[in-house]
């Protein structure tokens, strides 16, 4: 009968350790490799549908200007009309433009964790 040990030197035993060691870290490594590659999957179809309600919606708001223009040229003329839609859409945008700067300005408030 064999005694662990006895026929092993400490060296071999501290060699099959970090063997065994190296096999455990790469296993772990395997495994979060594919449970990235599992979400990357699945925000990757999620960001191709956004992509496309974002460009239908982009259509529609352009769709939804001209109609706007040529409803203010029957009225004012087209170059009236063109001047007024794309000034409120210039103001728009540069409101938001602006909020948007002052969001990135501001601090992020951050909770405290709470956790024990």
């Amino acid at each position: 009968m064999r005694v662990f040990g006895q026929e092993d030197g400490v060296a071999a035993l501290v060699g099959r350790l970090v063997d065994d060691g190296r096999s455990v870290v790469s296993a772990e490594i395997a495994l979060y490799k594919a449970k990235a590659a599992e979400r990357v999957d699945a925000y990757r179809s999620a960001t191709i549908f956004f992509a496309i309600a974002g460009v239908l919606a982009l259509a529609g708001l352009i769709a939804l200007l001209v109609g706007l223009i040529l409803s203010l040229a029957t009225l004012i003329g087209p170059l009236g009309g063109t001047a007024i839609v794309v000034g409120i859409v210039f103001v728009l945008a540069a409101v938001f433009g602006l909020i948007g700067k002052g969001k990135l300005a501001s601090p992020v408030h951050t909770q405290p964790d709470h956790r024990a």
